[in-house]
C-alpha cells in the first residue's frame, strides 16, 4: 500500500512538474504585493505553449512560465508587447502546428484588439504586429481565445478561434473560415490544447471538449488550480507532497509507439513522454484502456498497435488519436503468442518483428510476422526479478525496482553470465530524490 501511494504521488507530481522550467528571478520585494496571484482563483486572458514545450500563462500585463513559480512581467520574455506597441496584455493566443510550411511552424501567434503579432524563440518576426485580416482573414478582432487543432485531431491542420459563444474554425491549408455556436460551452477566455485533448478555461474553471464537435463528456467545469499548478493555499495535486525516494520506484512496463511517444505504466496510471519539450505526464490506465484500468504486467508496441499482457490475456489496441481495442481482443496467451505462463516483461526492438517476452530467467524470441505465432528461441536471461524493459536506438534497459542494466543487443543479453553495474533511475526524469 505504501508503495501504491508512493507511485501515484510521484505520478501526481510528474503531471505537473517534470519538464517545468526552474522559477525564474521575481520582482524585488517591495513590489511583491501588486503581482496577481493565480492560486487566488483568476481568469487567464491567454494560456500557449511556445516551440521549447514551456506553458505559458498570461494575464494582464503579467505571464507565469510554467505551473509554478511567481507571476513576472511579460516584456522579461516577449517585450514588443508592451515596450513598444504598449497593448498591456493579450486576448488570445496559440502555437502554430503548420509542418508543411517552416516559416511559421511552432510560431506563436498574439492576438490584441485588432492586431496580431507573431513570436519565435521569443523574438518578434518581421513584419509584425500585423491585422488580424491580412494573416487571417474571417476570423473576428477582440477574440476571446484560440486553440491549435492538427489535422490528426481536427479535419485538417487549424486553429479554433473563440468569441462569445461562435467558434471560428481557421483551416490552415486553404485558409477559408467555417462558424459554429456552441452554446453549450462557456464563454472561454483562454484555450489549451494538451496531449490530444482541448481545455476551454473561464474564470477559475476549466472545460474539456471536442474540437470537432463541441461536445463535453464527463464532470465539468473542474477548478483550474487543482490540475493547471501548483498552490500552496489547499489546492493543487501536488499540494502537501513529499518526493519519494528513486529506490522506492517500481515500473510494470515500458514502450515507445510508432509515432515516438514513450509511455511508463505503474500500478493503475500510466506516464507519456511526447518529446523531451512536452515533459513527462500521469494520467490513469483507464482514460486511454480502460480494460486493465488496474495495471498491466508487460506492454510492447508492434507496427501501429500496442500490445497490453495482463495474466494470462493479451489485449491489442489500434493506435490513433485515441487508443480503440481490436475486435476479438482480448486472447490468451497461448492463442495470440504460443506461450503460457507468468509474463513479466516484453520488448520489440525498431524496425525488428520479433516481441521478446521475459518469463522469470527466460527470455523468449516470438516471431510478430509469423501466423500462428513461432517461439524462435528460448534463451537464458543473467538477471530474475525484472519489472519492465524495454528497448531503443541506444539499446535495452531492464527494470528492476529503482535500478536498471543496460545491454547493447539482445544477444549480448543472452550471451551474458554475470548482469552489468546496475544504475539508479534519473532523477530528473522520475521526479524522485537519490
Amino acid at each position: 500500500m505504501k508503495l501504491l501511494s508512493t507511485l501515484l504521488f510521484l505520478c501526481l507530481l510528474l503531471a505537473f512538474t517534470s519538464g517545468a522550467p526552474a522559477q525564474e528571478p521575481t520582482e524585488p520585494e517591495s513590489t511583491q504585493a501588486a503581482l496577481p496571484d493565480r492560486c487566488s482563483g483568476i481568469e487567464f486572458d491567454a494560456i500557449v505553449p511556445d516551440e521549447k514545450g514551456r506553458t505559458f500563462f498570461f494575464k494582464g500585463s503579467h505571464l507565469w512560465k510554467g505551473y509554478e513559480g511567481d507571476a513576472q512581467p511579460s516584456t522579461n520574455f516577449f517585450k514588443e508587447l508592451d515596450d513598444i506597441h504598449g497593448i498591456g496584455h493579450v486576448d488570445a493566443a496559440f502555437r502554430m502546428h503548420n509542418p508543411e510550411n517552416s516559416n511559421d511552424h511552432d510560431h506563436i501567434y498574439f492576438f490584441q484588439d485588432d492586431k496580431v503579432f507573431s513570436y519565435y524563440n521569443e523574438s518578434l518576426e518581421e513584419g509584425y504586429p500585423k491585422t488580424i485580416q491580412e494573416d487571417f482573414q474571417g476570423v473576428p478582432s477582440h477574440l476571446g481565445a484560440a486553440v491549435e487543432c492538427p489535422k490528426t485531431e481536427c479535419k485538417s491542420d487549424s486553429v479554433l478561434f473563440f468569441k462569445g459563444q461562435d467558434v471560428y474554425v481557421y483551416d490552415i491549408p486553404t485558409k477559408a473560415v467555417k462558424t459554429k455556436s456552441w452554446t453549450h460551452l462557456p464563454n472561454c477566455t483562454s484555450a489549451l490544447r494538451w496531449l490530444e485533448h482541448f481545455y476551454c478555461f473561464h474564470g477559475h474553471n476549466f472545460t474539456r471538449f471536442h474540437p470537432v464537435t463541441g461536445q463535453v463528456t464527463g464532470n465539468y467545469p473542474k477548478d483550474a488550480r487543482n490540475f493547471f499548478m501548483r498552490c500552496d493555499k489547499g489546492f493543487g495535486h501536488g499540494h502537501g507532497y513529499k518526493r519519494p525516494k528513486c529506490s522506492d520506484i517500481k515500473l510494470d512496463a515500458i514502450t515507445t509507439d510508432d509515432t515516438g511517444k514513450t509511455y511508463f505504466f505503474a500500478g493503475p496510471i500510466y506516464m507519456r513522454l511526447d518529446t523531451a519539450r512536452d515533459g513527462l505526464h500521469a494520467f490513469p490506465i483507464k482514460r486511454s484502456w480502460r480494460e486493465v484500468a488496474s495495471g498491466v504486467d508487460a506492454v510492447f508496441s508492434y507496427t501501429d498497435r500496442m500490445y497490453m499482457i495482463k495474466n494470462d490475456k493479451v489485449y491489442i489496441y489500434r493506435g490513433d488519436a485515441h487508443y480503440t481495442l481490436i475486435e476479438g481482443y482480448p486472447k490468451t496467451l497461448k492463442e495470440e503468442l504460443n506461450i503460457e505462463g507468468k509474463v513479466d516483461a516484453a520488448f520489440v526492438c525498431p524496425s525488428e518483428d520479433t516481441v521478446y517476452v521475459i518469463q522469470g530467467r527466460s527470455l523468449r524470441a516470438i516471431d510478430l510476422s509469423a501466423t500462428p505465432r513461432v517461439v524462435l528461441r528460448d534463451l537464458p536471461l543473467p538477471l530474475s526479478n525484472i519489472d519492465a524493459a524495454h528497448c531503443s536506438s541506444d539499446g535495452i534497459k531492464l527494470y528492476q525496482g529503482g535500478v536498471y542494466f543496460e545491454y547493447a543487443t539482445p544477444m549480448l543479453l543472452t550471451a551474458s553470465r554475470i548482469a552489468p553495474q546496475p544504475q539508479n533511475l534519473p532523477a530528473q526524469q522520475f521526479g524522485c530524490e537519490e
